[in-house]
């Protein structure tokens, strides 16, 4: 693994309001077909704007609009953290 690959983590391990880029997903074909349906790809970048508190989604923003994933889905979506403007 490069030392880039080391900075990767899942979706769900955001805190709010961080921005990241996606990188990888860890689906099956079908889940990740599911997943590309709803608009998320590698090198689309996302903010994280609402945490799972008693088993609700994670909210992201991701080209302009807002998208809710369960926490199974967020955990396996790798990110990069960008750095805060």
């Amino acid at each position: 693994m490069s030392a880039s690959s080391e900075s990767l983590i899942t979706l769900s391990s955001m805190s709010l309001g961080q921005k990241a880029m996606i990188v990888a997903f860890s689906f099956e074909a079908e889940e990740g077909q599911q997943v590309q349906k709803m608009g998320l790809f590698p090198g689309e970048q996302l903010e994280v704007v609402r945490l799972p508190r008693l088993g609700e989604p994670v909210e992201i923003k991701i080209r302009g609009y807002f998208l809710s994933l369960r926490k199974e889905e967020a955990d396996r979506i790798m990110v990069r953290l960008l750095s805060a403007s």
